[in-house]
């Protein structure tokens, strides 16, 4: 079986080997030998050939892992689902209290109360959504 051959194999290996794990270590090592097997493929006799995969696996290992690692563990910046209508202005439907009521947000009817117990916010009136609690928007008076 021809040298490159063999490299390449090695490298769907690893690549597969690296789903399993994702830990982005293997798939460099999956890159060295792809590349291995490119200089295989040229005719590199086998000691150069590791020579290859040893040089562009520690390259890779070192300076490419860690900034894959830095940019794939770095915290989420966008707010999804009901995290994202927090902030949000909505529009009250029916009169909302400290017990219930109902706001339309984004063009949603949402159960509501008010954020402050006290408050009774009538109809019409502009509010912040403060928090969701279930599927109930808990709402202050914009000023």
């Amino acid at each position: 079986m021809d040298p490159w051959l063999i490299w390449l194999i090695t490298a769907a290996i690893l690549a597969a080997a690296e789903v399993f794990t994702l830990t982005a270590a293997l798939g460099m090592l999956a890159g060295a030998a792809l590349v291995t097997a490119g200089s295989a493929a040229l005719g590199l006799p086998p000691p150069l050939q590791f020579l290859v995969f040893t040089v562009v696996a520690a390259a890779s290992v070192l300076f490419v892992r860690p900034a894959v690692l830095r940019h794939t563990l770095q915290p989420q910046v966008e707010r999804f689902g009901v995290d994202a209508l927090v902030g949000r202005t909505a529009y009250v439907v029916s009169e909302v209290t400290g017990l219930d009521g109902r706001v339309r947000i984004g063009g949603e009817e949402w159960t509501a109360r008010a954020y402050d117990e006290t408050l009774v916010i009538p109809p019409g009136t502009t509010v912040e959504v403060m928090e969701i609690s279930g599927a109930t928007a808990l709402v202050y008076p914009r000023e």
